[in-house]
């Protein structure tokens, strides 16, 4: 059972389930905010516990607001891209033959043909940030399927909005923002795992955060590093 309530300008979703303690989250990019509940738990009593937090809330909605937010790229020369979490600039050439991208020590390469548009231009870039992610998510997912005792039938990649990745557990996919690729790898690893073990725990439940806990110890540290890195364009 869900429902709403608004503070003021904060708007609280309330969800009520089968865990122990009371759980409150204030999500990026937006600072769309829950709060999950025990079973049982009287509105009034979850209202109340939203509002003793209320400054905190309203200072982790500041925190996202001003956080760094990536520039739309234009793929032109000397522009900054990411890969795995490390600085590069763009070179741009333009030449008659089949579009690539090459990754030198501190500039990225994109050869495309002459006059190709800046849609052209993305549609490249997008297409080998799929395959740095390919080249490393058979293996990943391969080892955690072994910790985990998990199996994962399917993985989808997706420039996604508002999350790094999701998981639908009855089908045995999971689906990652194709962003990661500009982070470094250790968050690729810490988004995967996360949404593998939602193969196990459909929910962030006690149990799933113990998932996490025992295999992943640092899980916390890289969910605030995630959080507070340059956020893409939507």
């Amino acid at each position: 059972m869900s429902q709403y309530f608004v503070l003021g300008d904060v708007r609280v979703h309330t969800v009520f389930k089968t865990v122990k303690n009371v759980h409150l989250t204030v999500h990026p990019p937006k600072g769309k905010v829950t709060l999950v509940a025990p079973t049982g738990t009287r509105p009034e009593v979850a209202r109340a516990y939203a509002i003793s937090k209320l400054s905190w809330i309203r200072q982790q909605q500041r925190a996202l607001k001003e956080q760094a937010r990536e520039t739309p790229r234009r793929f032109i020369e000397r522009e900054s891209h990411h890969v795995w979490g490390r600085r590069y600039l763009l070179r741009v050439v333009e030449q008659d033959n089949r579009a690539r991208v090459d990754l030198g020590n501190k500039t990225l390469t994109l050869f495309v043909r002459p006059g190709a548009i800046q849609a052209k231009r993305a549609k490249v870039m997008n297409e080998w940030h799929k395959s740095l992610l390919h080249s490393e998510l058979p293996t990943l997912i391969a080892t955690w399927e072994r910790r985990l005792g998990v199996k994962v039938k399917a993985y989808h990649l997706q420039r996604m909005k508002t999350k790094w990745g999701s998981c639908n557990p009855s089908a045995g996919n999971i689906r990652l923002n194709t962003e990661l690729v500009k982070k470094p790898k250790d968050l690729l690893e810490y988004v995967l795992v996360h949404e593998m073990a939602h193969l196990l725990e459909r929910n962030h439940s006690d149990a799933f955060v113990k998932i996490l806990n025992l295999h992943l110890p640092g899980w916390r540290e890289a969910r605030l590093v995630l959080n507070e890195l340059p956020l893409g364009v939507g």
